[in-house]
């Protein structure tokens, strides 16, 4: 069976390059379109795109099916079949138009790489997203030991992703000079800090409450006057590594430089975690904390606004659709106290009537 087809190799090659120059889209994004093309080829033993037949895309589909994950053994989910599924579609739409395929491809085929409606459902539906209260945050912060500098790194680190909803792209990524601790604020300037989508944007400090501003304050203060760091060096540097005298590769303070990818502060969270004896939450996690945070404090739509502008997200929209879930047990409180309001009372303000309207758009009821 043929391992590779140097006309695939070069229809894939410009197709990337489109979807990097007129597509915009991100490494990342490209990635998981060339693992989607990798895995069709291979379960089509490479077989030329001009050869392509809807067959092929019926059996491709009954092979995912039958497929199981590496990692837990299961059966692929729906959600990375559609993925998938819609990648392929899309690269067969777009070889149909180019030059040598037009006459070999019809647009139509590629539709058969679409699931039931039933699965896209089951794929698309929204799930309840594991998260921490702000009240476990703060207990993992108080138990967290700063002796060292890479104490003191760690623990300010999570505090800062408390204080910020910042992705951990971003927390790897910031500089001292990103900081403004007079202003309570943070600029996510994507030229140096490692933003979702490279969007520039501006956040001021959470009112998380607790010890997370002063630790960050603390942690700031450190590297300018403990370690005579300027605006230009790393705001979590990364470890420096240096050979024990046993031998053996041992932390020896801190580089001064940042981490090049954020599997560093992944683990530093599921370090923290588990020494607080709580499951482990990952950064982004955080996000949903604060989200939820807002919807208790904010006292009306324009204050939610700013909320939602403070996480980087051009509508409030998106705030509420990604992240605004809540948690059976408070949605099921809120009903009961809904039950036992005389309608009129809450549906009275013209905000709270603007918002569910724009809920019921958004999901086309």
């Amino acid at each position: 069976m043929a391992k590779h087809n140097a006309a695939n190799a070069r229809m894939k090659r410009e197709y990337f390059q489109y979807l990097k120059e007129a597509g915009r889209r991100s490494e990342a994004s490209i990635d998981a379109v060339a693992k989607a093309l990798d895995r069709f080829e291979q379960a089509n033993g490479h077989k030329d795109f001009r050869k392509f037949h809807r067959e092929q895309a019926v059996a491709f589909k009954r092979k995912l099916d039958a497929e199981r994950a590496v990692r837990t053994g299961k059966p692929l989910s729906r959600a990375t079949v559609n993925s998938t599924l819609s990648a392929l579609r899309t690269f067969f739409v777009w070889l149909a138009g180019q030059p040598g395929y037009k006459s070999c491809l019809r647009y139509g085929d590629a539709d058969y790489f679409n699931l039931p409606d039933t699965d896209v459902r089951i794929a698309k539906a929204v799930r309840h997203k594991p998260f921490p209260t702000l009240e476990q945050v703060h207990h993992v912060l108080s138990i967290m030991p700063c002796a060292t500098d890479i104490e003191k790194r760690n623990r300010a680190l999570v505090a800062f992703a408390l204080l910020t909803g910042a992705r951990d792209g971003a927390l790897a990524s910031f500089r001292l000079k990103h900081v403004d601790l007079q202003e309570g604020r943070v600029d996510q300037d994507a030229r140096d800090v490692r933003t979702k989508a490279s969007k520039t944007f501006s956040t001021w400090f959470f009112p998380v409450g607790g010890q997370a501003l002063d630790i960050v304050r603390d942690w700031c203060t450190h590297l300018h006057t403990v370690l005579l760091w300027g605006d230009e060096d790393p705001l979590f540097p990364a470890t420096h590594i240096a050979l024990g005298e046993s031998g053996g590769f041992v932390a020896a303070g801190l580089r001064r430089d940042g981490w090049t990818n954020a599997g560093p502060v992944r683990k530093i969270f599921a370090d923290a975690f588990a020494a607080a004896g709580l499951p482990y939450f990952n950064p982004h996690s955080f996000r949903d904390t604060l989200v939820q945070l807002g919807e208790r404090v904010c006292p009306n739509i324009e204050a939610f606004k700013a909320w939602s502008q403070n996480l980087g997200h051009a509508r409030a929209m998106t705030t509420l659709t990604s992240y605004g879930t809540l948690a059976p047990h408070r949605q099921a409180e809120l009903i009961r106290g809904m039950m036992a309001t005389n309608d009129a009372d809450w549906t009275e303000d013209r905000e709270v009537r603007a918002l569910l309207k724009a809920l019921a758009a958004k999901a086309n009821l």
